[in-house]
């Protein structure tokens, strides 16, 4: 009898530790804890939401996925996706699947997708499809933004007309001081020169690029939630500055991302970079499962 006391004991002790462990840890504006349930009334009342991500943690993406699913029943349907992984040229292809005129295997055969199209953002696209969602290709064609780096934004004066139509429309205004962009010149170095202000050209393209899309699509009775590397949104820089100099009016929510530093899952904030505090932060194990 006592040794069937010392193993419920002992198993009860595993599985409460269990319990303390967390995939996950959401805190709002004024860094204190919310529930995922709170996250999904509050971002019900936004025009966009701009969802960053780290591209290669499975607990994101599949948070993404249920956030997506819990805002699409709390919107009753109204909902607009897009997402940074698709480029505007790859917009027929998506758009021939989630009408059902390819199959799955004839998209990803003729479109080229992330690495990690089939486990992480498929099942997005999926949703889509099955729920009559627009699904938006928001990027800019990545050939473009490479020419940027490489060049300078000058090299977008010689392509065609119809390959303008791939990018945000010139002249393109950067503001290399907003959120982001001076802690990008810094990673590279102050010998870098030129071409780190090139290579924040060719961030600022593809940003730019994406807010302009979302602003071609985005309709007044719909959210629209878009997902895309952290990077391109957190401390309301980038996507969501470009969107702001355009239509200040909009109410756009940001979710930034965090790979936690001890157990509890608690904000820390990084030191080598300024760090603003957004609606919502997600913070995930350091040791969250990754898919590459």
């Amino acid at each position: 009898m006592k040794k069937i006391i010392y193993a419920f004991l002992f198993i009860s002790s595993i599985f409460a530790n269990a319990q303390d462990l967390k995939t996950y840890q959401i805190y709002n504006k004024k860094e204190k804890k919310a529930t995922f349930h709170k996250m999904i009334n509050e971002l019900s009342n936004y025009d966009i939401v701009l969802f960053g991500e780290y591209h290669n943690n499975a607990v994101n993406h599949w948070l993404q996925l249920q956030l997506t699913k819990a805002l699409y029943e709390k919107k009753n349907g109204n909902l607009t996706l897009g997402a940074e992984m698709f480029e505007r040229h790859q917009q027929t292809d998506l758009n021939n699947y989630l009408s059902g005129k390819t199959t799955d295997k004839e998209f990803q055969a003729a479109t080229k997708l992330w690495q990690n199209y089939a486990t992480d953002y498929k099942p997005l696209v999926d949703f889509a499809k099955d729920k009559k969602v627009e699904f938006v290709a928001t990027n800019v064609t990545r050939k473009f933004a490479s020419y940027v780096s490489k060049n300078g934004l000058s090299s977008l004066d010689t392509i065609s007309t119809e390959n303008k139509k791939l990018i945000a429309k010139l002249p393109l205004e950067i503001d290399y001081d907003a959120p982001g962009y001076p802690e990008m010149i810094k990673m590279m170095g102050d010998h870098a020169g030129i071409k780190a202000k090139q290579f924040v050209a060719a961030q600022a393209l593809k940003d730019a690029t994406m807010s302009e899309t979302i602003l071609q699509h985005y309709k007044a009775d719909n959210l629209f939630i878009h997902y895309n590397g952290d990077y391109h949104s957190k401390n309301y820089g980038g996507i969501y500055w470009f969107l702001k100099k355009s239509n200040p009016n909009l109410k756009i929510a940001v979710i930034e991302i965090l790979e936690g530093a001890d157990e509890k899952l608690s904000i820390v904030k990084p030191k080598e970079e300024n760090f603003s505090t957004t609606e919502f932060i997600i913070v995930f194990p350091k040791d969250a499962p990754k898919t590459f």
